[in-house]
């Protein structure tokens, strides 16, 4: 290997094969921790980063040992004991670009590059990607590793067109389907809308409402996340504030709304659709705001470029299909 390795702004479609680690610390299944501690002074492992993973007789990848376990347990402890069987890992197929993903989700500083068959043929770390962690053992905080890639990798993607489109225009696709979902629900409320002409007037406050604060519960979770991993225990729990948050917000812009349309149109039915759509509206945009990024990030996905058109397409929906529910049962 290079003793100078390339930045993560260059060469991001490269197969991750071709920047990889073969140097690493393995260990075998059958081993006690004795046995293993004995065969790493043999055969010390090079680099900084250093994982130690477990392997089977045919070479496939069955877990890995943190140092703390390895020094500390008994000699005579096997490893199967010990270690960690679920083990994050990279395809052999990943580029660097997915590489960099992995980083900034998982937050470790090495990962175990994988073939079809488990097989582990090499790893895969921060050192590799930013000519800027070379000190990275005199780093006294880790966060600013994963800050560092999430920094780069942002301003290669801005600088490549090509890279920018392909990471974007996929979910720019949901806008386009929840865009063209909207109009056939309106049309399926035509009648609705023949009776009292003024909803058509205020679909695009109430609309616009619901959006604003989905785009905010949307940039607020971003920011929370922060690159950790969610759990379903926080997940719901934030779920549970925001809700609170949304419906308070919801009534607040409804008390505005309403009032205006009762003083202008007098129409008392259609007050009341703007009361309960635009609440309605609004609270189920800051659920959706705050859900998309965290289930997102749950599955192992980057939720930056993706969380923003998900939210809003899927507001539009709800938001529109409340709205126009209550014009059908107030105007039967």
């Amino acid at each position: 290997m290079p003793n100078n390795p390339p930045a993560i702004h260059a060469d991001l479609n490269d197969p991750v094969t071709k920047h990889m680690r073969t140097d690493f610390a393995k260990l075998k299944e059958g081993q006690t921790v004795g046995q293993s501690l004995a065969s790493i002074r043999e055969r010390q492992p090079e680099g900084r980063i250093i994982y130690f993973y477990v392997v089977d007789e045919e070479g496939r990848l069955t877990g890995v040992v943190p140092t703390r376990r390895l020094l500390l347990s008994p000699e005579s402890a096997p490893l199967k004991e010990i270690m960690v069987t679920k083990v994050v890992t990279i395809a052999s197929s990943a580029t660097v670009l997915d590489a960099c993903e992995f980083f900034l989700l998982h937050r470790l500083l090495a990962f175990p590059v994988i073939d079809p068959q488990r097989r582990i043929i090499g790893i895969v770390d921060v050192e590799l990607y930013t000519e800027e962690l070379a000190d990275i053992d005199r780093r006294e905080d880790s966060d600013d590793l994963f800050q560092l890639i999430g920094v780069h990798l942002s301003e290669t993607q801005q600088a490549s067109s090509s890279l920018a489109f392909r990471s974007r225009f996929p979910w720019l696709l949901a806008n386009i389907a929840g865009g063209i979902a909207a109009a056939f629900l309106t049309g399926m409320f035509e009648a609705e809308l023949q009776k009292a002409v003024a909803l058509a007037l205020f679909i695009p406050v109430v609309l616009a409402l619901a959006e604003s604060v989905a785009i905010q519960s949307v940039s607020l979770t971003l920011q929370s996340l922060h690159g950790k991993q969610p759990t379903l225990r926080s997940i719901f729990s934030k779920l549970r504030v925001e809700s609170l948050t949304g419906l308070y917000l919801g009534l607040a812009c409804a008390a505005a709304v309403a009032t205006v349309a009762a003083l202008w149109l007098r129409q008392a039915a259609v007050t009341y659709c703007l009361i309960g759509g635009i609440a309605g509206g609004v609270t189920c945009a800051a659920l959706i705001g705050v859900a998309i990024p965290n289930v997102l990030r749950w599955l192992e996905r980057e939720p930056q470029v993706a969380a923003g058109p998900v939210s809003l397409a899927a507001t539009d929906m709800v938001t529109l299909m409340i709205y126009f529910t209550l014009a059908r049962f107030l105007l039967a």
